[in-house]
């Protein structure tokens, strides 16, 4: 079975620093581009970061850019993370990964169709 799976959200206080894990099942991530999006409640879903090939740089939001970072395990090829710091308030919302071939024939951004997506892990950011 393929799926995806987060991990590593939780409650935090405002200006500390989390680490999302995504993990995949049934394939791996090595070919695949990986995104992350969150939806905060009322608000409709926003793409945060997405790591593509090995020689293209990782792309992100505006609203987090300098604070999330997306990176692959050095060693796990079906494993993604996001680390956040110096997370807001405003960063609360559940946070999802998601993934798409890297051969698909069109360009690689938040609005393609992404294939696989994960249930979600909540991140709570207190003040």
């Amino acid at each position: 079975q393929v799926q995806l799976v987060e991990s590593g959200g939780g409650l935090v206080q405002s200006g500390s620093s989390v680490k999302l894990s995504c993990t995949a099942s049934g394939f791996t991530l090595d070919y695949f581009a990986v995104a992350w999006f969150r939806q905060a409640p009322g608000k409709e879903r926003e793409g945060l970061s997405c790591i593509t090939s090995s020689d293209e740089p990782s792309f992100y939001a505006n609203s987090v850019k300098g604070r999330f970072t997306v990176f692959r395990d050095d060693i796990k090829t079906t494993v993604v993370y996001l680390q956040m710091n110096n997370l807001k308030p405003e960063d609360t919302a559940v946070y999802y990964c998601a993934a798409v071939p890297l051969d698909v024939p069109y360009a690689i951004s938040f609005s393609t169709p992404f294939h696989v997506w994960g249930q979600g892990t909540q991140v709570t950011v207190s003040s």
